[in-house]
């Protein structure tokens, strides 16, 4: 390839890509160490100031945990709350012991319980994390460093509107095989008794994968059968909740309007509203578009609604569809062509409540779901097709409706862009971000801001308007995300939420509260430490129990015994076990049970039981034998007693780490160093005024939606878009001053915060003032010291610029495929400040950050830890299934190349690391 065959600079051996590749793959081999590191109990005595060392203060240059060290120093230590954190009472007392008591514990890894543990996954991210910081951030000296670039991988869609609004198509949208639409409605009478009752049934239009088009009607109660069926075929699943049961209804009216072509009319009521209303309480209900958007988002006449809201009752500025206008104080009277369009808002709600579990692979292609939008089809009626074709004008209305909106509301964020890209400058150079906070902290209102920041605050309130009308007015689930903040708005007691905050002082009631939770009279227990044993202590006796039912039922008391030992046994022997077990590629229980070195030590011919067993188990997993049941089913109990048992163990360390005086001194310490500046800050800042302010706010917006709710599909775009800015900048003064509060009585805070940052940016963009990385001169010296063969040391880097770039090339392809297919992320409509901002704005390479994103894609799909299952065959083929999933989404990736020849450079390039990053 062109980058592996260019020469190299005059004076060099590495061509810029070598460089930069070497010095990557030795950062990462680096990091990984050192963040593995961290798990042993002396890591932090290797670590260097402010902690403590057996062998006297560690100097930096000595430190073997560099890159942590740094990142430790720089950007943790000295980060605003931490930085009063005394050294030895904090850092080395407390905080020291408690971590060294932790890695002590030895609490099960990922290999003891046969899943990624949350610290495991943790430990991956931080790894990337560092990773990505210093290779960004650590420059080479050669001036010469250049990454693989690819202009063909800019992938990004920019019809990103478009594309988001393929979700809400009535039709045409397949997830996981399936295309659904909740299409109609009809209204049938089942005969009780003596009366006949009518209730409504939803009809919908369902094709799977290559089958024939096919209607079926289901009630509300049937979507929540199918939901509780999924709970009981998918056991230890999040489902998302069932919309709440809402009966309002539209009225449709066909007439054509002056200003429009054949455009359709609606409007909405609620079945549950009397049938005459007070001139002063019946709602204004324009026809049009927004007139069904009434519905769409839940409107009613009789909802309720909190001080103020009447004035969303104002008349529609414009004239309805049908000719005449709805006055507020009048009732729309149905006409001979209006038609009733019933439970309309809660059939846009469950479309979306079942895209949504459709989303999901698993639901997709469960029973429950296949049953339920496949049995009993039906041959829908001509007036129940005249139905269905009504509302799908009205989901194309909507469609157009939105983008409009985000058209009009895009050429209005465009008209800002020369502005922001002042805006950017003045950040991202040196010392932006405190210039920023100073101009807020000086200037007591938004007119007074320099121009640059006026423009940012006006492409904000853009940004939060159509943030605003995205959430509750443009997608099916807006009904119900709508109802319940009005719902929760109009549960809050803002008047006492501010008084109690006015007159209260927190920090002295919070000091107080802990001094009674943490108060050990006579040495005792405290109350806290009771209060989380009990808790812990409960998930033990539970625990306890389950070993038990499963010790009885395996009824083998020397296995069983043997597990409980092993589980209890030192650390280096587990280690000792998991380490044959891997060599020998065998289940980790077999070397368990086989070893000698817990006791009791088997027979041999209790030994040949086990191996069996695990013949019959693996068989088992594979192929349903009924012939090799009892002896797969004697393996999987092991295997489930085995993790109990290490589970129980993991409890009993935790018990034990909260029992430690020195665990409550440290929660204590923590709870002064971030509670207290902040409680200082937010009484001299009158922060309760702003309750109020946020109160009324919401007052406003509930009102904007609902008037555009109810405004008519002939409204201008621009009208709505307006409506929704206009309700930010009535507010926007409110928010300004309560940021200009909390910074200006702060007592420096801000400042602090914002100098951590510019420090964190700095070293981004200019790298550590230790010096930089010369890596020629560490190749050259490898070869003069016969430390790596030239030959193969260059086929190793060339090998990992080529893994890289068919990597990213690869990548590439799939996000193509998946954005071709629709199922692609999209940007944001209006682009955010993703697309103000670059990430060599803050010093951040960009490809470096492709390749951080590519590796959290390959994370995604790892295990997750196991639900406990009552069939642990079961369970062990859905962890082979999901494996196999995960090697059929990396079908085709390249994989990582074998690197040990450059390995053989790290002595020569820890010591120049810790010579740049001693400062």
């Amino acid at each position: 390839m062109a980058s592996m065959a260019s020469v190299p600079p005059p004076g060099s051996i590495l061509t810029g890509k070598q460089e930069h590749y070497l010095k990557r793959e030795l950062i990462s081999y680096q990091t990984q160490w050192e963040i593995s590191e961290l798990s042993h109990p002396t890591a932090l005595q290797r670590f260097g100031a402010p902690f403590r060392s057996d062998v006297g203060e560690v100097a930096p240059e000595d430190s073997e945990l560099p890159l942590l060290r740094y990142i430790f120093v720089h950007h943790v230590r000295n980060f605003p709350f931490l930085d009063k954190a005394k050294e030895k009472e904090f850092w080395q007392d407390k905080l020291q012991t408690f971590l060294e008591s932790f890695a002590n514990k030895h609490i099960s890894s990922a290999a003891d319980r046969l899943e990624q543990t949350k610290r495991a996954k943790l430990a991956l991210k931080a790894t990337k994390l560092v990773e990505l910081m210093m290779v960004s951030g650590i420059p080479t000296a050669s001036g010469y460093e250049e990454r693989i670039r690819f202009a063909e991988m800019e992938v990004v869609d920019r019809g990103a509107n478009e594309q988001g609004l393929v979700v809400n198509v009535p039709e045409g949208h397949e997830i996981n095989g399936w295309d659904v639409n909740v299409a109609g409605v009809r209204i049938v009478s089942v005969k009780r008794h003596v009366r006949q009752h009518k209730h409504a049934e939803f009809i919908l239009r369902v094709k799977h994968k290559d089958e024939r088009e096919r209607y079926v009607a289901r009630r509300y109660g049937d979507f929540a059968k199918m939901h509780k069926q999924l709970r009981l075929e998918l056991p230890g699943k999040v489902l998302p909740p069932l919309p709440r049961k809402n009966k309002a209804q539209s009225i449709y009216s066909g007439r054509d309007d002056d200003d429009s072509d054949s455009v359709s009319s609606f409007s909405t009521q609620d079945t549950s509203a009397p049938s005459t209303l007070a001139p002063e309480a019946a709602p204004e209900t324009g026809g049009g578009l927004r007139g069904y958007l009434t519905s769409w988002t839940g409107s009613s006449s009789n909802r309720h609604s909190r001080n103020g809201s009447r004035t969303s009752l104002a008349p529609s500025p414009r004239p309805s569809i049908d000719g005449h206008r709805n006055l507020a104080g009048s009732i729309p009277k149905e006409t001979a062509s209006d038609t009733v369009l019933h439970r309309e808002n809660q059939r846009v709600s469950l479309r979306a409540f079942l895209r949504n579990f459709l989303s999901n692979e698993a639901i997709a292609n469960s029973r429950a779901m296949y049953d339920f939008l496949t049995e009993n089809p039906l041959v829908p009626s001509q007036e129940e097709m005249k139905d269905v074709q009504r509302r799908k004008v009205m989901d194309e209305r909507r469609l157009e409706e939105q983008r409009q909106f985000f058209e009009v509301a895009r050429d209005r964020a465009r008209e800002l862009d020369i502005h922001m890209e002042r805006f950017r400058r003045s950040v991202v150079e040196k010392n932006g971000l405190r210039d920023l906070f100073g101009e807020i902290k000086i200037k007591d209102k938004i007119e007074d801001l320099d121009p640059e920041y006026k423009k940012f605050a006006e492409w904000l309130r853009i940004e939060v308007a159509a943030t605003l009308y995205h959430m509750f007015l443009a997608e099916d689930n807006s009904p119900e995300l709508f109802a319940q903040a009005k719902r929760i708005h109009s549960l809050v007691p803002y008047g006492a939420l501010k008084q109690v905050i006015r007159f209260t002082n927190p920090a002295a009631v919070m000091v107080n509260v802990l001094d009674i939770f943490m108060a050990q009279p006579l040495g005792a227990k405290s109350l806290l430490q009771r209060i989380f044993g009990l808790a812990v202590g409960d998930g033990i006796r539970s625990l306890q129990r389950s070993i038990d039912t499963l010790t009885a039922k395996i009824d083998e008391p020397t296995l069983t015994e043997k597990i409980r030992n092993y589980t209890e046994t030192y650390e280096e022997v587990k280690s000792n076990i998991r380490q044959e077990a891997q060599d020998e590629q065998v289940d980790l229980l077999v070397k368990v049970l086989q070893s000698e070195e817990t006791e009791p030590v088997l027979s041999s011919e209790q030994n040949g039981r086990v191996f069996n067993a695990y013949v019959a188990w693996d068989n088992a997993v594979e192929n349903v034998d009924e012939e090799m049941r009892q002896g797969a089913e004697l393996f999987a109990r092991l295997k489930q007693l085995l993790k109990l048992y290490t589970r129980q163990r993991d409890k009993k360390m935790m018990l034990e780490m909260v029992e430690e005086p020195n665990t409550l001194r440290l929660f204590r310490d923590l709870f002064t160093i971030f509670y207290e500046p902040l409680v200082r800050v937010y009484k001299s800042a009158n922060v309760y005024n702003s309750v109020t302010d946020f109160a009324r706010f919401a007052d406003d917006a509930i009102q904007t939606i609902e008037k555009a709710q109810r405004q008519d599909v002939s409204a201008d775009p621009n009208q709505t878009v307006q409506s929704f800015i206009d309700l930010c900048e009535r507010h926007e003064d409110d928010l300004y001053k309560f940021i200009h509060e909390v910074h200006l009585h702060d007592n420096g805070l801000f400042d602090k915060l914002m100098t951590w940052i510019e420090e964190i940016l700095d070293f981004l963009r200019n790298g550590p003032k230790g010096g930089k990385l010369d890596m020629n001169a560490l190749f050259a010296g490898a070869l003069e010291m016969k430390q790596v063969d030239k030959e193969v040391a260059l086929r190793e880097i060339n090998s990992l610029i080529k893994w890289q770039t068919a990597r990213k090339r690869w990548h590439s392809d799939k996000t193509r495929q998946k954005m071709a297919s629709g199922g692609g992320a999209q940007e944001d409509a209006l682009g955010g400040l993703g697309s103000t901002f670059k990430p060599s704005d803050f010093g951040l390479n960009a490809q470096d950050l492709a390749d951080m994103d590519l590796a959290d894609e390959d994370e995604e799909y790892s295990d997750s830890d196991e639900q406990d299952e009552d069939d642990p065959i079961e369970a062990e083929r859905k962890r082979r299934r999901r494996r196999q999933d995960v090697l059929k989404r990396t079908a085709g990736e390249p994989l990582k190349p074998e690197v040990t020849e450059l390995h053989k450079m790290m002595p020569q390039f820890l010591t120049m690391l810790r010579m740049v990053l001693a400062e």
